[in-house]
């Protein structure tokens, strides 16, 4: 499988949908990542297996699957009974089961404030996950901070509104950005 670096330089916009409607827009799009928001234990098998079908990866946000826990045994699940290339999560020990079990894993931090930014730095160092996502995307001095002594990409989502949040981000050091934002999924 081609690396999650290469995708995300080939392609930095990833579509993350949150609805039946943005899922079918994003399968039309040129996005080669698809951020999956919603679903339930029921419903997700036949969600990714509708983004596999469209030769898209599939990153499940494995936080926001009703009827999933936050325990190793819902990535487990994920891994037995979908085709998911790989798991977006707010909780470390949920990211290190994903890698354990030959997933992609994308690490998920709010930078709300200082102490999560020095949270986010240890983390960092640790090197777990393939990628780290970090919201909201729209501070570029933060982005620039982080890009320089976090090895991991940085994908940045949260709040990107147009053309200008999306460049802001990747020239201050972003691989990367995730958006639910239909309008920015083509440019």
């Amino acid at each position: 499988m081609e690396s999650l670096s290469a995708i995300l330089t080939e392609n930095p916009i990833i579509a993350a949908v949150k609805d039946d409607g943005g899922l079918e827009k994003a399968l039309l799009t040129d996005c080669r990542i698809i951020f999956l928001l919603y679903g339930n234990v029921c419903s997700v098998g036949a969600l990714v297996d509708r983004i596999k079908s469209s030769g898209k990866l599939a990153m499940v946000h494995i936080d926001l699957i009703d009827g999933l826990s936050s325990k190793d045994i819902a990535v487990s699940f994920l891994h037995q009974n979908t085709s998911a290339d790989g798991v977006i999560s707010i909780k470390p020990a949920i990211v290190k089961a994903a890698k354990e079990q030959g997933l992609l894993a994308v690490q998920r931090f709010f930078l709300l404030d200082s102490l999560a930014l020095a949270n986010f730095q240890k983390y960092a160092e640790m090197k777990v996950a393939d990628a780290i996502e970090i919201l909201p995307a729209t501070m570029p001095k933060i982005i620039r901070k982080i890009t320089a002594t976090c090895r991991l990409p940085i994908i940045a989502g949260g709040l990107i509104s147009d053309k200008e949040d999306i460049l802001l981000a990747l020239q201050n050091g972003a691989a990367a950005v995730s958006s639910t934002n239909q309008d920015v999924w083509t440019l």
